[in-house]
Parts: structure tokens; C-alpha cells; sequence
């Protein structure tokens, strides 16, 4: 029953196809999937032209009712930078004494110059970035005078600073005397005396050794930088020491411009002879100074200028 009811229902569908064929031609299958084709494509292109004519007029809708037109950015920046620059008046007073005040002044004046004008007014000619320079350095050195008066310095200068100083005395005198001894061997160098020095210093202070921050100058300029940045976060407010541009500056200003110029000027042998020698310009050697010279020293050449 199924066989007979399948092989009837094959027989009729070829059948079906035959006539078909007979009637419409052998390319009708051809066409027809042509005009499926065409119809489906027909209908997209409609509907995204459709589609897109109704956008474009509801943005156009959308931009001239919703929101107001807005200016660009560039336009309005150009007009802020051609406006009048306000005044700024920074107080020059740093300490409350003017005779400590203006020197300070001068300094801050030249390492400006030697160090940021030089290269600034290459760039723009806006002054409020030197000026802002020129507030945080005073903002510093008000904040360091401030705290100074605060710290009782007469322990430090009649203890700690002459015990520091004989400890020195101490040391560069040890040294020699290794020195000495050895030059009955080997004759001696500087840089034999530099570094006896410094192995006498770690014998006598144990662990601490100023080697590489006295005879490098890369470490040296690195210690600096360190020193500036301490100080710079105990003296500065946070909201300008946490603006790393400006800090830089001035840590490079205080370090390389100031206190970098200052140790060569002071550790210069000729300059610190000059000085001797101002100081004991007006000042005569008597025969009971003279005596303690000699008692108290153990070299020919200490005592021979007197």
C-alpha cells in the first residue's frame, strides 16, 4: 500500500515537472530565480535610500531645534590668548628683613635668567609661567625663613657644628700621617690623600662615607637634586609640589643655580684664602698669640704667616 501510494505520488510530481518544462521552457528555472533576485534587491535599495533620505532630514531637524550652535575650540582659545594678560603683583618680601630680602631677590633674578629665560623667550613671550616660577621659589624660601626662626640654632652652631668640624680635622690629620708614613716607601699622591681620607673616615664614623658625593660630580649633582626635592616637599604647599613640571624647575634652579655654584665657591682654595685673609686684615699677631700658635700646632707651615 505505501509502495503503490509512493510510487504514485514520484509518477505525478515528474509528471507536474514534465508539463512544465513543455509549457515555459527549459530556462524558466533560470528566470525565476533572476526575478526572486531582483525582487529582493529591489526592495533593500528602496529601503536604505528610504531610510537614509528620512536620517538626513530628522538630523537636520535635530541640529537647528534641539541645541544651540556651539563655538570650536580653537576659535575661542585664539580669542582668550589675545585678551589682555591681568597683572600679577607678587610681594617681595621674604624674610621681613630688606637687607637679607633683596639679595635673595637678586639671586632669584639671575638664576631665572641664566637658567629659564634664555630658552623661555624662544618659545612665547607669556610672562606668567616666570612669574609663576618666581612665586613658588619665594613661596620656598618664606616658608624655609619661617621655619627657621622656629629652630633654636645655638645648640647646633656651639656643638654640633665644632664637633663636626674637629671630627674633620681629626680625620684629614690621621690621613696625613698615613700619608707620611708611606712616603718613606712610595711616594705619595693627592689622590693617595683622597682616599686615605675617606678609609679613615669609614674607620672612624663607621658607616658613613662621603666618597662618591665629594668626588663624583654626577653624584654630587644627584645628591643635590635629592636635598632640593626633600626640601622642596617640606616647604612647598602640596598643591604645587604635586605639579611635577614646575617642581623639576625650580629642584633644577635650586640645585645647579644655587647651591651647586655656592659649594665650588666655598670649597675654591683661593677664595677661602681671600677670605682668611680679609678676616685678619686688621688684626695683629701679639707675642702671646704667637706662643699659643706654636703650642698648639705640630706644623711648620700653619704658623709661619703669622
Amino acid at each position: 500500500m505505501l509502495t503503490e501510494t509512493s510510487l504514485s505520488i514520484w509518477g505525478w510530481g515528474s509528471l507536474g515537472i514534465v508539463l512544465f518544462l513543455i509549457t515555459f521552457g527549459p530556462f524558466v528555472i533560470f528566470y525565476l530565480t533572476f526575478y526572486i533576485l531582483c525582487f529582493v534587491g529591489g526592495g533593500l535599495v528602496v529601503t536604505l535610500l528610504f531610510g537614509k533620505t528620512n536620517s538626513e532630514k530628522y538630523l537636520e531637524q535635530c541640529e537647528h531645534s534641539f541645541l544651540p550652535p556651539t563655538s570650536t575650540g580653537v576659535p575661542k582659545c585664539l580669542e582668550e590668548m589675545k585678551r589682555e594678560a591681568r597683572t600679577i603683583k607678587i610681594d617681595r618680601r621674604l624674610t621681613g628683613a630688606n637687607i637679607i630680602d633683596e639679595p635673595l631677590q637678586q639671586v632669584i633674578q639671575f638664576s631665572l635668567r641664566d637658567y629659564v629665560q634664555y630658552w623661555y623667550y624662544t618659545l612665547s613671550d607669556d610672562e606668567s609661567f616666570l612669574l609663576e616660577i618666581r612665586q613658588t621659589l619665594q613661596n620656598a624660601l618664606i616658608q624655609f625663613a619661617t621655619r627657621s626662626k622656629e629652630i633654636d640654632w645655638q645648640p647646633y652652631f656651639t656643638t654640633r657644628i665644632v664637633d663636626d668640624f674637629g671630627t674633620h680635622l681629626r680625620v684629614f690629620r690621621k690621613a696625613q700621617q698615613k700619608i707620611t708614613e708611606k712616603d718613606d716607601q712610595v711616594k705619595g699622591t693627592a689622590e693617595d690623600l683622597v682616599d686615605t681620607f675617606f678609609e679613615v673616615e669609614v674607620e672612624m664614623e663607621k658607616e658613613v662615607c662621603r666618597d662618591l658625593v665629594c668626588t663624583s660630580p654626577k653624584d654630587e649633582e644627584g645628591f643635590l637634586r635629592d636635598l632640593c626635592e626633600v626640601l622642596l616637599y617640606l616647604l612647598l604647599p602640596p598643591g604645587d609640589f604635586q605639579n611635577k613640571i614646575m617642581r623639576y624647575f625650580v629642584r633644577e634652579i635650586l640645585a645647579r643655580g644655587i647651591l651647586l655654584p655656592l659649594i665650588n665657591q666655598l670649597s675654591d682654595p683661593d677664595y677661602i684664602n681671600q677670605y682668611v685673609i680679609w678676616m685678619i686684615r686688621d688684626s695683629n699677631c701679639n707675642y702671646e698669640a704667637f706662643m699659643n700658635i706654636i703650642k698648639l700646632s705640630d706644623n711648620i707651615g700653619e704658623f709661619l704667616i703669622c
